[in-house]
């Protein structure tokens, strides 16, 4: 079952149940890898015990001193993060979306903003350094636009746009409009 609350703990009745040991066996265990990598560690999980990559990345990180998944509680927080220009573009690009589709929600989901509407995702974005990479939450709907999106590198599921992007309107918009006649 999914643990919703970012809690890393949440996981550990779970692990002790399916692997058959206490959490400190499995903390012990990894205290002998303190000086290795996390791909490292959570592969030692996978391969020798079957691990979950869900449960060993929970034991991982719990072992690492991070006790939770969650960054960001709304997305105030996540805005404040950011570089100023990329926050001033991330927000622009959901001002143009929820100026024509008001009854979008501005949420985090996976520790990035989301826009949903009810419990369908319609449209989020990630920020990197250089970059913001955009989700229409649909490959069909990329497919449709991507001859629209002839200046950006497109993905399987995304596309990507400079920090200082000069905002399409009309172009989100159509997108999140496809997006939300796919949802009917």
């Amino acid at each position: 079952m999914a643990v919703k609350s970012g809690n890393r703990e949440a996981h550990f009745p779970a692990i002790e149940k399916k692997y058959g040991e206490k959490i400190t066996h499995w903390i012990s265990l990894l205290k002998d890898f303190e000086g290795t990598k996390y791909p490292e560690q959570v592969a030692f999980l996978r391969e020798n015990y079957g691990f979950s990559q869900a449960h060993a990345n929970a034991l991982v990180m719990h072992v690492r001193g991070s006790t939770s998944s969650k960054r960001f509680d709304q997305p105030k927080d996540f805005f404040e993060k950011l570089d100023p220009e990329a926050a001033k573009t991330a927000k622009q690009i959901f001002k143009a979306i929820q100026t024509k589709y008001p009854k979008l929600e501005l949420v985090i989901a996976w520790n990035q903003p989301m826009l949903r509407l009810d419990k369908d995702y319609v449209f989020g974005l990630s920020v990197a350094k250089k970059h913001i990479t955009l989700a229409p939450w649909s490959t069909e709907v990329l497919e449709k636009f991507t001859p629209k999106l002839k200046d950006y590198p497109v993905n399987k599921k995304t596309f990507i746009v400079p920090i200082g992007w000069k905002v399409d309107a009309p172009l989100l918009q159509a997108m999140v409009r496809a997006r939300l006649a796919e949802l009917k």
